[in-house]
Formats: structure tokens, C-alpha cells, sequence
């Protein structure tokens, strides 16, 4: 008699699993995931097409006019008049047009579903105010342009019988919208997650159309960038020589640091707050008033300074590079004035303009750790390194996600700095908590 072959485990039964288990069994889950993978294609599309324009009147205003005008670079007064324009088309978006030109950036990343209604205002604020100076990203109107295609797409199955089915999908839009600009689908996904609040079991169901939709269009963009030979800048890092580990030093200066980053970042934050509360009311005028304190600060930083107004205003995303690349051409004082300019332009922008509140953040945070790089001990990657981490997970606050993006910036130093990024983004979290709960209690 032969020994009986042992049975394999039976097949859970329906009852015994969990609602997620049973919603991913369903066919219109699967439906999602489908029509999830099929969004990143034309959101990446309308991606694209968005970042070329932005860059390319970006490029115009700020490198190809003042050189036509006989300007190496720009003079100091060049922003004042642009910014007037921006605050003017800002302010008439935010006045006039439906969805008040998109979400106001002080209250962090908006990931509501977009009517396609809004998108003519959206566009205007984004178009109108980012590339003529507002100091504010690209990301916000991205989410937003990501969403609308996605709620116009999800019509079609909105009966397919999957629980949720379009506010999936619109999410699913806004994280492949993200993945082209941070140049990572993860990135992006983990943003617009964390961003939904989202944790436990509803996670599990959410994260799996986010990153299918992300990773397709980021494929697409990327092949859009070689098809079309444009080249569209991303959030980005050079490849830099740092240390194969963090020294002590690095790490026992890490916690002071950040500590200060979250203090100074939430004095950004207040303005915003400030700024944004007078804008309730009279959003033209808080738009242009915005935008010629923006233009102001950019020219005294090129009086004081001798540089070009750019590095002021814009959303920091081309100054990044440089600044990495040669920490060592920016002298103590330059960097004083560029933290402390650029700061008070990105306050007024916050809580008046529109746009995303990320890139300023991560230069802000470049800038001052090149500027505390000079303490005994304390190197220049692990400096760069806290400070983008502290000032991101404190502006938002998204710690995980901005572990994730500083990380990811990093490139090659990234093994060797992702305990100072860690370290860093968790004293500055629970330390802009801690100073948003004293501020908030009565006396």
C-alpha cells in the first residue's frame, strides 16, 4: 500500500477572508488595476506637455530675453515687472475662474478629485505666476492636471462595480502626474499615499493602482523626453563624492540642525498662514501684493549679492544642481541672503500664489547645509543631506515621503547618508509638531 501524498492547504474560505482580500478577488478590482495601468499613458502625455511649455517660457524669461537685451545675466530689477504680470494672472485665476486656480499650497499637497472645469484656471495660476518667478514648484498643478485626466477617463467604468472605483483612479492619475517631475514613480506613489492619510488595511488596496499608474507613466515620459529630444528638468541631484559612512560628527550635529530647520521653517509656515488669511478676502490684491514681495526680495538679493535675482525667485529647481556641484563657490554671506530672501518669497507664496510647496523647500535645505558645513566635523553630503530632509518633512509634514525623496536624491551617497536623512526627518518632524502645538495652545 502506497503512503498517502499529503493534501495541499485547502483554499481559504469566502468568510474567513478579509474585505480587502475579497475586494481584490472581484472584477472590478481588476477592472482598476487595468484602467489604473491605462491612466499613467495620457496623464504622463499631458505631463509632458505641461513641464515642456513651463520650462520652455521659464528659459525664455530668465536666460534668452536679458540676453537679448545685452544682459549676461539678469539685472537686478528684471523680476519686479514679471512678477507683476505673474500676480496679476494669478490673482485674476484665483479671483474669477473656477477652482480658484487650484489648491492653495500652504495646506499642503491637494489630492480631491479635479473637476475638468477647474483645469483653465489651474493652468493660468501655474502657467501665469510659476515661470515668471512665483517661488513655488511644479507639483501642485501636476496633481491636480493628473486628477482631472483621471476623473474624465473613469466615467467609463464608473459602473464597473468596484467599490471607490473613482476615487482610486483619480489618485492613481495624481501619483503618475507626480513620477514625472520627481524623475521616481516610488516617490511619487509614496507622496500621494501619505498625502490621503491613508494607513492599516485601506492602504493594501490604494498603493497598488498609485504605483502601476506611476511606473507607466513614468516609462512614458521618459520616452517622451527621447522621442521629442526635449529635455525636461526633474528633481535632481549630480553624482557627488561623499563618505562611505556618516561620522560622529555628522550625526551629533544632525539633531541640532534639524531642530533648527523645523524652527525656521515653521517661522516660513507662519507667514504663509498670515498671508493666507488676507488673501481670503481679496485674492487679487494679496496675488500681486505676493508677488512684488517676491520680486523685491529677488532684486536686493542681486544688489547685496552682485548674482542673478533667478536664484531668488523660481522654484529652486535649477539651482539645486549648481549648489550641490560646487558647495564651495558660495561664500557664508551669499548663502545668508539667499536663505533668508528666498524664505520670505516663499512664505508670501504659500499662502497668496499657487503652486507646489516642495522644490523651495529641498533648496532651502541644500543651502543651509552647505552654510552649517563649515562647523568642525560636520561634512558637506551629510549636511546637504539633513537639511533637504528636515526642511521637506517639515513643511509638509510627510516624513516618509521625504525620507523616500531625499533618499532617492542622493543617488550613489545614498546607502552610506540615509541614517543622517532618517535621523534627520524624525527630529524635524516631532520638532515642528511640538512647535505647531505650543503655538496653537492658549495662554
Amino acid at each position: 500500500m502506497t503512503a498517502e501524498q499529503p493534501s495541499a492547504d485547502p483554499a481559504p474560505a469566502e468568510e474567513d477572508l478579509t474585505p480587502e482580500q475579497r475586494a481584490a478577488r472581484t472584477r472590478g478590482y481588476v477592472g482598476v488595476l487595468l484602467l489604473a495601468a491605462g491612466i499613467g499613458v495620457p496623464v504622463s502625455l499631458v505631463a509632458f506637455g505641461f513641464l515642456a511649455l513651463l520650462h520652455a517660457l521659464e528659459h525664455a524669461v530668465w536666460e534668452t530675453w536679458p540676453a537679448t537685451f545685452g544682459h549676461e545675466v539678469a539685472p537686478w530689477w528684471w523680476a519686479l515687472p514679471w512678477l507683476l504680470l505673474g500676480g496679476v494672472l494669478v490673482g485674476v485665476a484665483v479671483r474669477w475662474l473656477p477652482g480658484h486656480g487650484g489648491h492653495v499650497p500652504i495646506d499642503g499637497l491637494g489630492i480631491d478629485p479635479v473637476p475638468a472645469r477647474f483645469v483653465p484656471g489651474i493652468l493660468l495660476a501655474a502657467l501665469g505666476g510659476l515661470p515668471l518667478g512665483v517661488v513655488l514648484g511644479p507639483e501642485a498643478p501636476l496633481l491636480a492636471l493628473g486628477s482631472a485626466v483621471a476623473l474624465l477617463l473613469v466615467r467609463p467604468v464608473a459602473a464597473s462595480g468596484a467599490p471607490g472605483a473613482g476615487a482610486l483612479i483619480t489618485v492613481a492619475g495624481a501619483a503618475a502626474a507626480l513620477a514625472a517631475i520627481f524623475g521616481s514613480p516610488l516617490v511619487a506613489a509614496i507622496f500621494v499615499l501619505e498625502a490621503a492619510g491613508l494607513a492599516g488595511p485601506r492602504l493594501a488596496r490604494v498603493v497598488l493602482p498609485c504605483l502601476l499608474s506611476a511606473g507607466i507613466g513614468s516609462l512614458v515620459f521618459t520616452g517622451m523626453g527621447t522621442w521629442t529630444g526635449l529635455q525636461i528638468p526633474s528633481l535632481a541631484l549630480p553624482d557627488l563624492a561623499g563618505p562611505d559612512r556618516p561620522d560622529l560628527g555628522d550625526v551629533l550635529w544632525t539633531v541640532p540642525f534639524a531642530v533648527a530647520t523645523a524652527f525656521a521653517v515653521r517661522q516660513v509656515h507662519h507667514l504663509g498662514r498670515w498671508t493666507a488669511r488676507r488673501a481670503a478676502d481679496r485674492p487679487l490684491s494679496a496675488a500681486v501684493g505676493a508677488a512684488l514681495v517676491v520680486g523685491g526680495c529677488a532684486g536686493a538679493y542681486a544688489l547685496l549679492t552682485g548674482r542673478s535675482p533667478e536664484e531668488v525667485a523660481l522654484s529652486g529647481q535649477g539651482l539645486l544642481e549648481p549648489l550641490a556641484a560646487d558647495p564651495g563657490a558660495w561664500s557664508a554671506p551669499v548663502l545668508v541672503a539667499l536663505l533668508a530672501f528666498k524664505s520670505i518669497g516663499y512664505g508670501v507664496s504659500l499662502g497668496a500664489l499657487r503652486g507646489g510647496a516642495i522644490f523651495p523647500a529641498v533648496l532651502l535645505g541644500a543651502a543651509a547645509g552647505v552654510l552649517v558645513s563649515g562647523l568642525p566635523g560636520y561634512g558637506v553630503i551629510p549636511a546637504m543631506a539633513a537639511g533637504m530632509a528636515a526642511a521637506t518633512a517639515a513643511i509638509l509634514p510627510y516624513p516618509v515621503a521625504s525620507a523616500v525623496l531625499v533618499v532617492v536624491l542622493l543617488g550613489s551617497n545614498a546607502a552610506a547618508m540615509t541614517p543622517v536623512v532618517l535621523l534627520a526627518v524624525v527630529v524635524a518632524f516631532v520638532s515642528e509638531q511640538i512647535i505647531a502645538t505650543e503655538r496653537r495652545r492658549p495662554a
